[in-house]
Order: C-alpha cells, then structure tokens, then sequence
C-alpha cells in the first residue's frame, strides 16, 4: 500500500504580494512557505503509515528549488518524493495543473490498496478545484472536507465537515481525500528525519517523462493550455486598524462605553 499526497510551494501571502505583467504571481520573489493544509494531509498519510507501515510519496509541480519542501516533509516522515517540473508546465491553472499531476499519478502507478491525499486548498488561489480535478481524470472516488478519518482494511470512514453539520461517508480504495485544517495538528520535523531525508529519493518527472502519457497534452497545459485568464492579482487593502485599550478590566470598560457613545454606537 502506497500513500501520494499532493503538496505545493505556495507564496507566503502574509506579506506583499508581487504580481507578473500577465497577471501571475512572481513567485520568485517572493518567500515560500508550505500550503498549510497540505501539512494536514501531509500527516493523516503519515498516521495510517505509524498504523499499518506503508509508504508515503510527496508529490509536488514547480519550479527545482521546491525539492527543498520535499525534503522538509520527508523529514517529517515520508518516504521518498516526486517533484513534477518542466517549463512547459509553468503558468498552468487548475484546470492544466490536475492534468498534469494526474498525468504523474498515472505514470507513478495507483494500486488498489493507494490512496491520494491532498490539501482542502492552497492558500495562494483558494479554488479547492486541483484534489477533485485529479480524482476525476483518474477516475477515483472522491471524499472532500475530511475532518476525521478512520481505516479499516480497504474502507475508509471519514467524516466530513460543513458549514452546517457534519456528514459521514465510507469510500473505498482507492480513492482520493482532500483534508482540512480540523483534520489533526502536523508533527514536528525529528532531528533524526532531518539528518536522513538528503538521502532518500526524490524522482524528478519533466515533460520528456510525462509526454506519453494520456493526459499530458501540450494544448491543455501550460500558460497557453489554460482556460482561466487572471484579470488582476493583488494584495487586499487593510479593513481597520485595532486599538488598545490600557488599564484595568473596569476602566478600560468605561473607556470603551465612552468611545461607542462618542460614535453614537450606543
């Protein structure tokens, strides 16, 4: 049994935002984190593995320095990792990107017993469209949401969170599962995982080892093979500002009521 979960190298949209003269993020200069719900997927693969010992492949599309993260979640506690780059994919949207990851998928070989993680969404689109659109091209059983995930054999029970309630869903494999945040808390890298992870695999799959494939096309990746035309990317003004109010519970109360009155809040 084999675990593949899709990672991505997402801009750390806690600072400015730099944009291309096409409409794309400059990724290049701009600092990189991990997409942190992809650490939540990240982890529930690593779990099943403390529980039944199999293997877990990172699997990520970008640009060479993103082995870097590969590397930082194989010493968290995968296995080996598959780094999808090639300029020929470079500016592909969601639509192109599940192609060519599924392209990859296919290429790596899903078994029976695997299964895809990946993350709600990334931070730097917010689409949550890449997981499903994988599962789709695959032809795999799909569960979003996942909150809470149980494995007994080849069946998955997971439960789903939503905005109103929570459903329950079993699946079997293989199948594709997408997790939240609520899903669990990512462990911390051991100092053991990080002294070996320079030493495990990582497989790098460009267009001259993907081009064979059913799903690679080069009319559907790509800048060019991309439906989806960004008009404008851009950082979102700041709402407010927040001010603090010092002294003791009782004054600070006072000083609060006096100021709502003074905008006729109250």
């Amino acid at each position: 049994m084999r675990i593949y979960v899709c990672v991505k190298q997402v801009p750390d949209t806690s600072g400015k935002v730099a944009v291309n003269e096409n409409g794309t993020l400059n990724r290049a200069s701009m600092a990189t984190i991990i997409n942190p719900d992809d650490m939540n997927a990240t982890e529930a693969a690593l779990k099943i593995k403390d529980a039944t010992g199999c293997q877990v492949t990172v699997v990520t599309m970008g640009p060479p320095p993103a082995k870097a993260m590969l590397q930082e979640l194989i010493a968290m506690g995968a296995d080996d990792g598959v780094l999808i780059s090639g300029r020929e994919f470079g500016g592909s949207d969601t639509f192109a990107t599940s192609q060519i990851i599924a392209g990859a998928l296919h290429n790596l070989g899903i078994g029976e017993d695997d299964i895809v993680f990946c993350g709600r969404q990334a931070i730097d689109g917010d689409t949550a469209q890449v997981g499903p659109q994988i599962a789709e091209k695959l032809n795999l059983p799909q569960v979003t949401y996942a909150g809470d995930i149980e494995k007994d054999g080849n069946t998955l029970k997971i439960k789903r969170l939503l905005e109103d309630g929570y459903m329950t869903v079993e699946v079997k494999t293989p199948c594709l599962i997408t997790c939240v945040k609520e899903l669990n808390t990512p462990r911390y890298l051991t100092v053991k995982g990080i002294l070996e992870c320079y030493d495990k695999p990582i497989t790098v799959l460009d267009y001259e080892a993907l081009k064979d494939e059913p799903l690679i096309d080069k009319t559907t990746i790509g800048l060019k093979g991309s439906p989806t035309n960004i008009f404008k990317s851009f950082t979102p003004p700041q709402k407010g500002s927040v001010e603090m109010i010092p002294g003791t519970a009782q004054e600070a109360a006072s000083a609060l009521a006096e100021k709502l009155a003074k905008k006729h809040i109250i």
